[in-house]
């Protein structure tokens, strides 16, 4: 996203099925799939258009006062839960129930899902999923967040994680079927 945000591109709808691996190999690259609600944007300019999937959607394209390409770190930010988890921070059947979740900001880190997550990942979530965008981590600065920049980073099987994800999907498809 840094690349993007460089270049003045907004993606606007990121989430797990817009990330695509290059090939099958161990630390292959990642490549960011579908810009159809992608907007190049001039400098300083505020967008307004409401677009994205519902769970990683920010509150800013919510409330419709305008945002920029920071609403992409807030997807990050989404994302970034749900592959240490398997589930979304903020999740309901309801539209309007899950837009008011996601607007008061308010999730949490439950056990036993998290115990084995680091407290630098949970930070830069934390730093991701905030409602003021003008406090939340860019591009940029998420590439300098401790949890990525450091390689002294333990690897922890995440035991909840694939199980999870799973049923959340599971249960995604057949509330759109």
């Amino acid at each position: 996203m840094r690349y993007c945000h460089k270049l003045n591109i907004v993606h606007r709808d990121l989430k797990p099925e817009n990330l695509l691996y290059v090939n099958n190999e161990d630390n292959a690259l990642i490549k960011v799939s579908d810009f159809g609600l992608a907007r190049f944007m001039a400098t300083k300019e505020t967008l307004y258009t409401a677009c994205g999937t519902p769970n990683y959607v920010a509150p800013e394209v919510l409330n419709g006062q305008g945002y920029d390409a920071l609403v992409d770190c807030w997807s990050l930010g989404v994302i970034l839960y749900v592959m240490l988890c398997g589930f979304p921070p903020f999740y309901d059947e309801d539209e309007e129930v899950l837009f008011q979740k996601i607007n008061s900001g308010y999730y949490e880190f439950p056990s036993p899902y998290w115990e084995t997550v680091s407290n630098e990942a949970k930070d830069l979530i934390c730093k991701l999923l905030i409602n003021d965008p003008s406090k939340r981590l860019t591009a940029e600065q998420i590439l300098k967040h401790p949890w990525l920049s450091e390689t002294n980073n333990s690897v922890q099987q995440l035991q909840f994680q694939v199980s999870e994800y799973k049923k959340y999907k599971t249960h995604r498809l057949v509330r759109f079927v």
